[in-house]
């Protein structure tokens, strides 16, 4: 292999004479340094024709907030409920615990991670291979898929977040995520030093995940009174009632059945076919995390037809970050003129930027409005419902164009009611598995 060779004084004595040559250098060096890359790129004329209206909107009330907290897929996938739920309850705001949420998630993960790495580890998986120093690395993280939000509300159900609110750890999930990591870490390095005990690692470490979750979350009810007074003032009594009964009664649209569209672009993994990722997971049994891989412009048609036709919000999940004017809640793929600045031509398709980590699915929000051109079925731009608070965009909600749909838009949750036969039938086959590391099983924190 050849050998790396160091910069050199001459090299770089080049690149500075190479650099000061240019006078568009100094301008972009004197702006950027001052008032930093996003307002000097930013491109003035995109960001003021991106407008706000569209011809179908979800109203879905106050925006919700996530704080220092990677649970955008539980809030999404709960800002999906709750607007179910409201309209079943005659309430115009209301909102469910993502606390509640998490606290199931996080516990059914332990399980789901020690039973698994058991398996490896009792199967002879050397500590240092790539897949078991993945998982290690990935473990109790806040990120997930709609599939795992659903195994966790069809298992456990769904309470008001007033019946068991957010707490300090809850917020902000670092400290608690550390120490439940290294619970894990450590229960997987007595596992390999000791595989004759290996159940009983399991269950000590299981009982005291679950002390560390109550800790920091608090203990959820198991039932609870529930009665509530909608919008027009009427008192409501509903009892005493489970979480899963509340979730089976309020949020009654069939959530639990959809499916999970994505759009990979790599040119090996064929439209039309099942993706499943390997060890990617939360409730053990229940429905494992696998997507059909579609175009994008059918992902479009469907939350089209969902928000114009059904009128309830719809879960998807996205890269984020290109192209985002936070402040303002904008995406457009040529809302900033980095490439202008820097003087660099930044040319990678979607293929290239998924097959070269330079993006993947990181956050999941729910779309809900559209604008629909004259003819019923080109879409122009989006309305997303974001769980950031209500102090950016516009009270928390942000518009996208059509065209940053297609480039970074990655997943899509529909009925499976309302797929043709032939990938109906494609569900029913074997997914194409691929690996733990693969793209296509990033996590929406």
């Amino acid at each position: 292999m050849d050998q790396i060779t160091p910069l050199s004084s001459e090299a770089l004595d080049n690149l500075r004479h190479e650099f000061e040559a240019s006078e568009h250098n100094h301008l972009a060096m004197n702006a950027v340094t001052v008032a930093g890359i996003q307002d000097v790129a930013r491109n003035y004329d995109r960001a003021r024709r991106l407008q706000r209206r569209f011809s179908t909107t979800v109203d879905n009330g106050t925006v919700t907030h996530q704080d220092r907290s990677g649970r955008c897929w539980l809030f999404s996938s709960l800002n999906v409920a709750r607007f179910i739920a409201k309209k079943n309850l005659g309430l115009k705001e209301f909102e469910f615990s993502q606390n509640y949420a998490m606290y199931y998630d996080k516990l059914e993960r332990v399980n789901y991670f020690l039973k698994d790495v058991a398996a490896l580890v009792r199967a002879g998986e050397p500590s240092d291979s790539r897949l078991m120093q993945h998982l290690l690395h990935d473990v109790m993280g806040d990120g997930g898929q709609w599939t795992m939000a659903m195994n966790v509300y069809k298992k456990y159900g769904a309470v008001p977040k007033d019946l068991f609110p957010e707490t300090a750890s809850s917020k902000n999930t670092g400290e608690m995520n550390t120490q439940l990591r290294a619970l894990l870490h450590t229960a997987v390095a007595h596992m390999y030093a000791n595989k004759a005990q290996i159940d009983e690692i399991i269950a000590q470490t299981t009982t005291a995940g679950h002390r560390i979750l109550t800790i920091h979350l608090g203990e959820p009810p198991k039932s609870f009174d529930w009665e509530w007074t909608d919008e027009d003032g009427t008192f409501h009594r509903d009892g005493e009632i489970t979480p899963v009964e509340f979730w089976k009664k309020y949020v009654d649209a069939g959530l639990e059945d959809y499916v999970c569209l994505v759009d990979d672009p790599r040119v090996e993994h064929p439209k039309g076919r099942k993706i499943g990722i390997e060890h990617l997971g939360n409730v053990a049994g229940g429905d494992p995390t696998e997507y059909l891989n579609v175009p994008n412009e059918f992902m479009k048609d469907c939350v089209r037809r969902i928000l114009t036709e059904q009128d309830i919000p719809v879960w998807f999940g996205a890269d984020c970050h290109p192209m985002m004017d936070r402040e303002s809640g904008a995406w457009a793929t040529d809302l900033f003129e980095y490439g202008r600045v820097y003087n660099v031509d930044f040319d990678m398709n979607k293929q290239d930027r998924v097959r070269f980590a330079d993006s993947a699915m990181n956050h999941a929000m729910a779309f809900v409005g559209v604008d629909v051109a004259d003819d019923g079925k080109t879409t122009r731009r989006w309305r997303v419902e974001n769980s950031w608070g209500d102090k950016i965009a516009d009270k928390g909600y942000f518009t996208m164009s059509d065209d940053w749909f297609t480039e970074y838009v990655y997943e899509v949750a529909v009925p499976r009611t309302m797929l043709p036969a032939e990938y109906q039938a494609a569900l029913d086959e074997p997914a194409i598995m691929l690996p733990a590391w693969d793209p296509m099983g990033a996590l929406a924190d």
